[in-house]
């Protein structure tokens, strides 16, 4: 199964990539005469009394998966009934051109979006450039922050980050959540029983079991692709299960963290254990090759972004079953296996304000974040198929019981860890990405992609100075 794209029709299509490519000739002008002018605001406005009755279309940027549909879906059904003269549009680009798409029109000071969907470690690079709005007080005045597990304020919205995801009153806010997100491990219970593994040896033990007795079963299904975080990601939970760090990030240290024991141990548990229980040809896979190995039967254990995993208990696109029921009767989903640790990743995305978007769609997109954490709202969202970042919402029947996976990221949230929030992040998962791709395809040998791996990515800290 591949996630269908979500046709804009050639003119929608064509204004996006015509976007994209004035925003990279006027970034190198800019670059070129050294311009420093600056957005006429950075600062959002606290309060909304200045709403226009003009119709107004509020256009978000986001990559290519169905959690983008469904907020455009949702939205235009539900923001409307408050906001009539709104149309939502949701724009969306290959996730591997997501980061590039926002970017090059950031550097170019000119955007033909509102709302930016901004991974958790794509703040400090925005916030670096002045490319979205300080919504400090916007959010004291409009937002109830007890509401929220003070991580995910944390990761969706503050800059900076002294401790990942450590939520400081002091810091200034620059979004809010959108959709939360982590792993869930998918599992064949036909094949390796009800139960699953509750250990990390334990699953791999369990995944070599059940593809030695399954012919054509793979054990294991992961992401492993050059591309987006995905090789990236799949380390750094390794990594965290067995008591790895990424970093020490008072001293922005990589070099002999990621790589001490612990890191070599977990780069030795991927390359060597897990990788030899992947399908031949899986050594570029991502989210559309690892849901279309669970639904065709083929993977004993698979892990998965909970948010693109509705698709695995529809009918129309599974061979394991004729119904949901049926499904159901052989998938279970699970949160992850702990080992030397209990940490899951941090995924899901936070909604940020352009500086560069007029002032009259700055205060409506101000307003939409406000209506959309309001409690009602977010389990709506829930229940259309969103992942909320409200406690009460996640708690909800209305979230709980939409699907098998929610009770997963519920009870995840307190095992969270994310990835360096710096604005060197693009530069970092790049060098991660590659390395880990090529010792997972045999390309490198593991225990020198992860020295490369330290070294590289040390050197990009050093050469880009301290945090400001």
């Amino acid at each position: 199964m591949r996630f269908a794209n979500r046709s804009r029709g050639p003119a929608r299509r064509a204004r996006l990539a015509g976007a994209t490519a004035v925003a990279m000739l006027v970034s190198l002008g800019l670059a070129a005469c050294g311009d420093d002018s600056e957005p006429a605001s950075k600062e959002a406005p606290s309060e909304l009394d200045d709403l226009t009755d003009d119709p107004v279309t509020l256009n978000f940027i986001w990559f290519e998966w169905p959690p983008a549909q469904a907020l455009e879906d949702f939205a235009n059904a539900e923001y409307t009934k408050e906001r009539p003269n709104v149309t939502i549009k949701v724009d969306t680009v290959p996730n591997a051109n997501w980061h590039d798409a926002m970017f090059t029109q950031f550097a170019a000071r000119q955007t033909d979006f509102d709302i930016a969907v901004l991974d958790s470690q794509h703040i400090g690079e925005a916030v670096t450039n002045d490319n979205i709005l300080d919504i400090t007080e916007f959010v004291e005045e409009n937002i109830d922050t007890d509401a929220y597990d003070p991580y995910l304020l944390a990761a969706y919205g503050q800059y900076p980050q002294a401790e990942t995801g450590q939520r400081d009153e002091d810091a200034s806010l620059y979004g809010l959540p959108l959709l939360g997100d982590t792993w869930t491990m998918i599992y064949r219970k036909d094949l390796i029983g009800e139960e699953p593994p509750k250990t990390w040896d334990e699953m791999i033990a369990a995944a070599k079991t059940c593809q030695d007795e399954n012919p054509g079963v793979s054990g294991l299904a992961f992401h492993q692709s050059n591309g987006s975080d995905a090789a990236a990601v799949t380390y750094n939970t390794v990594n965290g299960v067995y008591g790895g760090n990424l970093w020490e990030s008072k001293d922005r240290k990589i070099e002999g963290v990621i790589n001490d024991e612990a890191g070599h141990k977990a780069m030795d548990v991927l390359v060597n254990q897990m990788k030899p229980l992947t399908a031949k040809g899986s050594g570029n896979w991502f989210i559309d090759e690892v849901n279309a190995a669970v639904a065709q039967g083929k993977a004993c254990i698979a892990f998965q972004w909970i948010a693109a995993s509705g698709g695995l208990l529809d009918p129309a696109q599974s061979t394991l079953g004729k119904t949901r029921e049926e499904i159901l009767d052989k998938l279970g989903f699970a949160t992850l296996p702990s080992q030397d640790a209990d940490v899951v990743p941090l995924g899901g995305m936070g909604m940020h304000v352009s500086a560069y978007t007029s002032e009259a769609e700055q205060l409506e997109a101000l307003n939409f974040m406000r209506w959309f954490q309001q409690p009602e709202v977010q389990k709506k969202w829930a229940a259309a198929g969103g992942v909320p970042s409200r406690t009460d919402a996640l708690q909800s029947p209305e979230f709980l019981d939409a699907a098998p996976f929610n009770v997963v990221y519920a009870e995840s949230v307190p095992r969270l860890r994310d990835m360096w929030n710096v604005p060197e992040y693009a530069r970092l998962i790049d060098i991660e990405n590659t390395n880990v791709n090529a010792a997972l395809n045999g390309a490198k040998d593991p225990r020198e992609a992860l020295d490369e791996i330290a070294r590289q990515q040390q050197s990009v800290l050093e050469s880009s100075g301290g945090l400001d």
